[in-house]
């Protein structure tokens, strides 16, 4: 309950900078993700940038983690999580800005979209040239300046939970803790998939209506990384052309 007391603190400081509109379910996100380490990478061996989604392990020879069991629901937090699941229903297009804190303390700024289901665009500020795009199929994680290019599978990350067009996190995760008051939710999850092990940790407040707020992911080493996200909005549409996968050689 720490923790629940001391996002609820911040949350109040600053909630009406967000307004009333409403967070990307999709990415949502996470608390404790540990990526699968079977990837196709174009730059084998290479440890990928640390990214919002967390930090994979892209060596072809570490099986992924099993996965874990989840906790026995009480009726209410089955109430909560069916709650949240129909929140990430509504989502369909999401566009914001949002600040990542790795497990070393290093802040980075930049621009998120979304598009349910499968697409998403991470774009850093300078200096930084790390690109992050999923077309909804494979996820790109890129660095613009030295012309890296690692990609994974999709529906191999935590995030698939989150991005497919019918969300129901009842029937897909691992529920690993429920928490909620009167004004935020926290909820700790797991794909059931074999394929995509990693835990998500969303906080998502719930005046004036039920938005994500922020999210954590853990890698393997056990180092976090927070994404807080900020200036939301839903757009009537967005262009495929931001999630689609170019090699970094041919970007301009």
């Amino acid at each position: 309950m720490n923790s629940l007391r001391g996002l609820r603190m911040r949350v109040r400081l600053d909630v009406r900078q967000i307004g009333a509109t409403m967070l990307c379910a999709a990415m949502a996100v996470m608390w404790a993700a540990v990526w699968p380490s079977v990837a196709t990478a174009q730059n084998p061996g290479k440890p990928a940038a640390s990214s919002p989604l967390g930090n994979p392990s892209w060596s072809t020879d570490v099986k992924p983690e099993s996965t874990i069991a989840g906790i026995a629901l009480e009726p209410q937090q089955i109430a909560t999580v069916t709650k949240v699941s129909q929140y990430f229903n509504t989502l369909e297009n999401l566009r914001g800005s949002f600040v990542q804190t790795t497990a070393d303390n290093k802040r980075m700024r930049g621009t998120f979209y979304v598009k349910r289901p499968g697409r998403l665009r991470f774009e850093y500020n300078r200096p930084s040239r790390q690109l992050i795009v999923s077309d909804g199929k494979m996820l790109a994680i890129q660095d613009l300046e030295v012309h890296t290019d690692d990609r994974i599978a999709l529906d191999q990350t935590p995030f698939r939970l989150l991005l497919r067009k019918d969300v129901d996190l009842l029937r897909d995760a691992s529920i690993v803790d429920v928490q909620e008051a009167d004004d935020l939710i926290i909820l700790a999850l797991q794909d059931k998939s074999p394929d995509a092990p990693g835990q998500i940790r969303l906080f998502m407040t719930k005046t004036p209506e039920l938005e994500l707020r922020e999210w954590v992911t853990t890698d393997a080493q056990g180092g976090d990384t927070r994404v807080e996200v900020a200036n939301l909005a839903r757009p009537q549409d967005l262009d495929l052309e931001l999630f689609r996968v170019i090699s970094p050689t041919l970007r301009k």
